[in-house]
C-alpha cells in the first residue's frame, strides 16, 4: 500500500512540474527566458536547444537578449526563433539577438487565461487518472485478499486526500498565472 501512495505522490509531483514548464511558455507580456525553452537551433547540422548555445538575459522587463557563445551562430539562432513561432521577431546587432516582447492586448490576455485554465484542467485530469489507477490497484489487492477491507478503505481515503491536496495546488498555480497575465 505504501508503494502505491509513494508512486502516486511521485507521479503527482511530475505532473505539477510539467504544468509549471507549460505555464512558463505562456507569454504574459513580460520578458521571460523560459519563453525560449522550446526553441531549437540548427547548429552545424545538429538541432540544439537555444539555451545550450547562448546566454539569455532580460536587460529590461520587455526585452530578451540572447548572447551566443559562438558569434557565427547568430543567423541560425534568428532562424530557430522564427521557426519556433513564438510570435516575436528577433533583431540582430551582429553580437547578440534581441527580442522585444510586445505588450499584450486585453483580448489576448483573456485568450491566454483560457489557455492557462485548459492546461490546469489537463493537469487535473492527469491527477485523477493517477488516482483511478491507484484505487484500481488497491481494489485488486483487496479482492485477492492481500489487504483487509478496512486497510483498503483507509488507503482509498488517503489517496483521495492526496488527490484533493494536489488539485488545490494546481488551482493555486493556475490562479497565480491568471493574475500574472491580467496585470497591466
Amino acid at each position: 500500500m505504501e508503494t502505491i501512495k509513494k508512486n502516486l505522490e511521485e507521479r503527482s509531483k511530475k505532473t505539477i512540474h510539467v504544468l509549471h514548464e507549460e505555464l512558463n511558455t505562456v507569454r504574459a507580456g513580460r520578458a521571460n527566458p523560459a519563453l525560449l525553452d522550446r526553441v531549437m537551433v540548427d547548429y552545424y547540422g545538429c538541432p540544439t536547444p537555444l539555451k545550450n548555445l547562448a546566454n539569455i538575459s532580460t536587460p529590461d522587463p520587455r526585452t530578451l537578449m540572447i548572447a551566443p557563445f559562438d558569434s557565427k551562430a547568430i543567423g541560425n539562432i534568428e532562424k530557430g526563433i522564427n521557426m519556433a513561432n513564438i510570435g516575436i521577431n528577433p533583431t540582430n546587432d551582429g553580437k547578440c539577438v534581441r527580442l522585444v516582447v510586445p505588450p499584450v492586448t486585453e483580448d489576448r490576455r483573456k485568450e491566454l487565461t483560457k489557455t492557462v485554465k485548459k492546461m490546469g484542467e489537463d493537469a487535473k485530469v492527469a491527477i485523477r487518472n493517477l488516482r483511478r489507477d491507484a484505487n484500481d490497484h488497491l481494489k485488486k489487492m483487496e479482492k485477492n485478499h492481500e489487504i483487509t477491507e478496512d486497510e483498503s478503505k483507509k488507503a482509498l481515503d488517503d489517496i483521495q486526500k492526496m488527490t484533493d491536496k494536489v488539485i488545490k495546488e494546481i488551482d493555486d498555480i493556475v490562479a497565480h498565472k491568471d493574475k500574472e497575465i491580467m496585470e497591466v
